[in-house]
């Protein structure tokens, strides 16, 4: 079994191609900081550096490596996008989408996959709080693309799994006492009692990469939070 990670240097991807790899798979890692690719391919992964918005150099990856069995979309456009809605930047909104929705859109159409498409959202897309309406613009978008993907790529199957807070480098923009202490809200205010790590991220996408019968389908992985 072929699988291609993209966005999986880091987090949440680089967790799901470490266990994926231990199941037995061949995993390609795509991503843009050197450093990372190099240390991806120094634990065994195949590591390509691909910048996920330039459409050139995903086409000419994905023509390249041929036919594969299971896409996994892990990107992340950081911080831009967040903030209260009368304050952000409409380019700054723009390059949110740019970053992941259509960046997810345009692999889609060039890969060359043959099982199943898993795609990373965020329960950003669900929640009502402040200062997320940029976030949840772009993963609910994505959210809400997976059924008429899985109409559209049939047989592939394709599905969404959307993360709550989850314990990676994203939050590092945050000093580590502010970070330490929105952790501590956040676990005493969802039913799991805890922020999530990338691990339990890793194991949803697992379970949708193996699941035949599974598509269309939005799995949060966030604790409980959009249920709290």
């Amino acid at each position: 079994m072929r699988v291609v990670v993209m966005g999986g240097t880091a987090g949440i991807g680089l967790e799901t191609a470490r266990a994926l790899r231990k199941d037995g798979a061949e995993v390609i890692v795509t991503g843009r900081n050197q450093e990372r690719l190099a240390a991806a391919a120094a634990e065994g992964l195949t590591a390509e550096g691909v910048d996920g918005t330039d459409e050139a150099a995903v086409a000419a990856f994905f023509e390249r490596i041929g036919a594969f069995e299971h896409l996994v979309l892990a990107f992340s456009s950081g911080q831009v996008g967040v903030g209260a809605i009368r304050e952000i930047k409409l380019s700054d909104l723009r390059a949110a989408f740019e970053g992941k929705l259509f960046a997810y859109l345009f692999a889609v159409q060039r890969a060359q996959v043959t099982g199943s498409v898993t795609l990373v959202s965020a329960a950003s897309a669900r929640a009502g709080l402040p200062g997320l309406a940029g976030l949840a613009a772009v993963n609910g978008s994505i959210e809400r693309i997976v059924s008429p993907l899985a109409a559209d790529l049939a047989p592939v199957r394709v599905n969404a799994v959307s993360p709550g807070v989850i314990d990676t480098d994203w939050w590092s923009f945050l000093p580590e006492e502010q970070r330490e202490a929105q952790f501590a809200a956040v676990a005493q205010s969802v039913p799991a009692g805890r922020v999530g790590r990338p691990e339990d991220v890793a194991g949803a996408i697992r379970y949708v990469i193996g699941a035949d019968y599974v598509t269309g389908s939005i799995l949060p992985v966030d604790g409980g939070f959009t249920v709290a």
